[in-house]
């Protein structure tokens, strides 16, 4: 990336609008690195992505499943999926949303 992009507060990255077929809205991207905000991320299992992920929880509480390990987040919680790893929300608020980073290479 040529330039550092400016902060972008919640509520406007809550506001991009969603690709059709998406979940979660681009905030950013540079190289390996993809940033994106889920307002309302899907619930239940994902289908697993191909690099290894972090979530950072934005608003709201609910719970976050890796495999059999179900456990209870809240705002500000940091959260990892590694590459391939079943892994979803369950139980959560309807304000919760999440920023979500995808980085590295494709595994």
């Amino acid at each position: 990336m040529d330039n550092t992009p400016l902060p972008m507060a919640l509520a406007v990255a809550q506001s991009l609008p969603l690709p059709e077929g998406r979940r979660s809205a681009e905030v950013f991207r540079d190289g390996d690195l993809e940033v994106r905000i889920a307002a309302s991320p899907s619930r239940g299992p994902q289908i697993p992505h191909d690099r290894d992920e972090l979530y950072i929880v934005a608003a709201g509480h609910g719970h976050y499943r890796v495999g059999d390990t179900l456990t209870a987040v809240g705002t500000g919680d940091l959260l990892f999926a590694a590459a391939h790893a079943p892994h979803g929300f369950e139980d959560c608020t309807d304000d919760f949303s999440v920023w979500v980073i995808f980085y590295g290479p494709l595994k």
